[in-house]
């Protein structure tokens, strides 16, 4: 970071001088170029090699690494309606514990892990890919086991390794696009890894035909072929994933197309190099940033549907009476609709630049689909469309909410934190949902669809009082931006920053 060269000259699109301009207003209608929202002149050849050296290498790599870090996490859920609990011999309750011991680490970890990351002692590559590749292997050990004692240590493990990569992954977007341009790449990010467990219905459907194949059971390859996926993957994260915007490799971003991106990054945020106001922050000060907080509980009462809906929707499937096998083909659509309307909402959010009534009308969603199976409606019809209302609600909202942090944010001290605690912390929801579900319970599970409606009411309320207090914070803002002078403004960096409701 301290490498860039900030003089003028090396700042191919003169930054400090364009924002003087916008400033002063003087704008030449006989330029080729446009002025960008935020606040800096594009340069319209630049922006749209930029645009899509990024679009076409950044998001398909990571989301790729979250597709199959989300496969062989939720993977287990068909790996049990093929014969896992049977297979190991697991106790009533051993489902429910091989899902909450692997998010402990996984929570405990992501914010050191991604504060690691941004120290630059090791690639981004070979950080995150190389946890990839050691998951991988993990992930076919679950396939290997012969014990319920062995799956809960692989499951700890992968937990402890799986950490750094959504924290890291999204940290990584964040870093490479503006606020405007994020939300609709986190759409895209999310979308890979709904991606994960609907193709692992279809997978699952496929391998279940192994069974005996090797002397293994069905359930066993689900893992194992998997977990070989997760592999190669790895190897692709190895060799492309590029270092961050101030050190990004020629063979991705020539130093001119480097240089505009980084002063397009900082006419978005603000300046955010070392010394930096932003970057000079004490972590304790991060830490205990309120809105990091807020988002993150808005993020865990979201994300108790979605991995509510990750993790029982296959035995929620078979107990309307459906065959292991069409359980799985009838997740499919469950998660096709997630990302169908993920797309559909983040695009209208974007293009309107509003996030809080979509985020509402998508908690709406949720609750009409935790309304139904609470009350249990007989027919296997109504409560499977239950699943769908869930899905449409609540995957929409995960996107939505990190880019809306991450445009609310800015440094990359707090960038990093503030990621990695929303996605950590947001994920302890996991621990919730993976013991509310309990198995003498079903099929009704008055425990855990009362526990996801109540989250989801309490979801709503906290993005009110997110909205409200940015709102708020916004206008004393601009009353005391009123009163400064020209050269108060310029010396009070946080007074032109804006909250994005």
């Amino acid at each position: 970071m301290a490498d860039i060269d900030n003089s003028p000259g090396a700042r191919a699109v003169g930054y400090a001088d364009e924002k003087e301009k916008i400033e002063s207003g003087l704008h030449s209608s006989k330029s080729s170029e446009t002025h960008d929202v935020e606040g800096l002149v594009v340069d319209q050849r630049l922006e749209r090699i930029v645009l899509w050296k990024r679009d076409l290498l950044l998001v398909p790599i990571l989301g790729l690494l979250y597709l199959v870090m989300f496969l062989d996490r939720t993977n287990i859920a068909n790996a049990r309606i093929e014969g896992l609990e049977a297979g190991l011999n697991m106790p009533s309750n051993g489902y429910n514990t091989a899902l909450w011991i692997f998010y402990i680490p996984f929570v405990l970890a992501e914010i050191p892990s991604n504060l690691f990351l941004n120290m630059g002692i090791l690639k981004p590559n070979w950080i995150l890919g190389g946890q990839l590749f050691l998951l991988a292997i993990l992930g076919m050990c679950q396939g290997l086991t012969r014990s319920y004692s062995g799956l809960l240590a692989i499951r700890f493990l992968m937990g402890t390794l799986e950490s750094a990569l959504p924290a890291g992954a999204t940290y990584m977007l964040s870093s490479y696009y503006t606020k405007k341009e994020a939300a609709p790449r986190f759409a895209w990010f999310f979308n890979f890894a709904l991606a994960g467990p609907l193709f692992s219905g279809l997978l699952a459907y496929a391998i279940e035909n192994l069974d005996g194949t090797g002397g293994y059971e069905g359930w066993r390859w689900i893992f194992i072929i998997e977990g070989l996926m997760t592999l190669c993957f790895a190897l692709l994260a190895l060799a492309l994933l590029p270092d961050f915007p101030h050190k990004a490799p020629a063979w991705f971003l020539k130093e001119e197309e480097r240089n505009y991106l980084v002063a397009k990054l900082e006419a978005s945020r603000g300046y955010e190099q070392v010394g930096s106001a932003v970057d000079s922050v004490p972590l304790w000060k991060v830490l205990i940033d309120w809105r990091i907080h807020l988002f993150t509980i808005c993020f865990f009462c979201c994300d108790i549907t979605a991995s509510s809906v990750s993790a029982f929707s296959p035995t929620i499937l078979t107990q309307l009476g459906w065959t292991a096998s069409r359980a799985q083909l009838m997740t499919m659509p469950v998660w096709a609709s997630g990302i169908v309307s993920t797309f559909t909402i983040t695009f209208l959010s974007t293009y309107l630049n509003i996030r809080f009534p979509f985020v509402l009308g998508a908690i709406c969603c949720q609750l009409v689909g935790w309304s139904i199976m609470r009350v249990y409606v007989p027919e296997a019809g109504v409560r499977y469309a239950a699943l769908f209302f869930m899905s449409v609600g609540t995957f929409p909202q995960m996107p939505i909410l990190m880019g809306w942090l991450s445009s609310n944010l800015r440094g990359r001290k707090y960038l990093a934190v503030g990621m990695a605690w929303q996605v950590s912390f947001g994920n302890a929801a996991n621990l919730v949902s993976s013991n509310v579900f309990i198995s003498n319970q079903a099929p009704r599970y008055p425990t855990g669809f009362t526990n996801g409606l109540v989250f989801t009411c309490l979801g709503f309320v906290f993005v009110c009082f997110t909205t409200l207090v940015m709102f708020t914070m916004n206008k004393k803002r601009d009353r005391r931006r009123a009163s400064m002078t020209d050269a108060e403004k310029e010396a009070d960096d946080e007074v032109n920053f804006k909250f994005r409701l």
